[in-house]
């Protein structure tokens, strides 16, 4: 049977941003597998409420910071500053010192701002001044990215890309969403949102998530989908080991999601764009030929036997 929390924490959610169940179950399920989010899409559809709303209703310490080009690393790492009543210098937490940190437009800042996020993406610490400090657990991070070519902005290098467990995408509300968002019914509702899962709860979910039984056949799909990326005329580059990895986490937790204690094909397959399109590059030939990625990521499910488990 499916945890009702969960189920409470997706409704919960989702009368707050309308239309959008399937962005919301798998932002989710990127949180209880531990990882980080980038949502890449225009200004103004609903991002940023929607990681307030999951801070609120998961009791997550949040935090916000806009990346301009002038964000420093130190603004989000912290800084050292000299306490003159003390005598010393006193250690001053940045933004990351936090469960869910927001991290909008963040291919507006600078490469190196980009890059001081890198070892707290993958390693939840921050070292600075031959000091090594823990984040929060657990510590989230959503990105929000506007699409290539916009106004001010530079793409992010691969090896950032590639700490992030899923990108997805909101798209425009509804007709009848966007008539609900301009009568203010959505900002009445977010103030009366309140937590659904504490803290420890959260972590609980997590360690649960992890121990989602995976069948051999099913790690062998996996690996198998990710290493057709390396060898497909339609890919210049493909994915990396850590995609498998990613894959396997996402699995697990859309299978915690469904009240499972095993992970399906299924669950692979409804991942399997949100994993690996920000991690792959199209061939000369595909974009010559108009595929998007995700069609071509789509056609790996031809070439790549499903597993059938009795």
């Amino acid at each position: 049977m499916p945890d009702n929390r969960l189920n409470q924490v997706q409704a919960a959610v989702n009368r707050i941003i309308k239309g959008k169940e399937n962005v919301v179950e798998k932002v989710l399920a990127a949180i209880i597998g531990g990882g980080h989010i980038l949502m890449e899409d225009i200004p103004g559809v609903g991002k940023t409420t929607l990681a307030t709303t999951f801070a609120r209703v998961l009791s997550l310490d949040y935090r916000r910071v806009q990346f301009t080009p002038d964000v420093l690393p130190s603004d989000l790492l912290g800084f050292s500053m000299y306490h003159s009543q003390k005598g010393e210098f006193e250690f001053q937490e940045g933004a990351v010192f936090c469960n869910l940190l927001l991290a909008d437009e963040i291919n507006r800042t600078s490469p190196k701002t980009q890059s001081a996020l890198l070892e707290v993406m993958e390693e939840r610490q921050v070292s600075i001044e031959g000091t090594t400090r823990r984040l929060p657990d657990p510590f989230i991070v959503i990105a929000t990215q506007n699409p290539a070519g916009s106004s001010g902005t530079q793409l992010l290098p691969e090896s950032q890309l590639d700490r992030f467990l899923v990108r997805l995408s909101m798209g425009y509300p509804g007709h009848e969403d966007a008539v609900a968002l301009l009568k203010g019914e959505v900002w009445k509702q977010l103030a009366d949102v309140s937590p659904i899962l504490s803290l420890e709860e959260l972590q609980d979910l997590q360690k649960k998530t992890e121990e989602i039984f995976v069948h051999d056949s099913l790690y062998e799909y996996m690996v198998s989908l990710v290493e057709r990326t390396r060898n497909n005329p339609l890919f210049a580059q493909g994915a990396s080991p850590r995609a498998a990895i990613a894959l396997l986490r996402m699995s697990r937790a859309m299978a915690m999601i469904d009240g499972r204690d095993f992970i399906t094909a299924h669950d692979v397959q409804s991942v399997l764009v949100d994993v690996l399109g920000h991690r792959v590059r199209l061939s000369a030939r595909a974009l010559a030929e108009g595929t998007l990625v995700e069609a071509a990521i789509d056609k790996l499910h031809e070439t790549v036997r499903s597993p059938k488990i009795n």
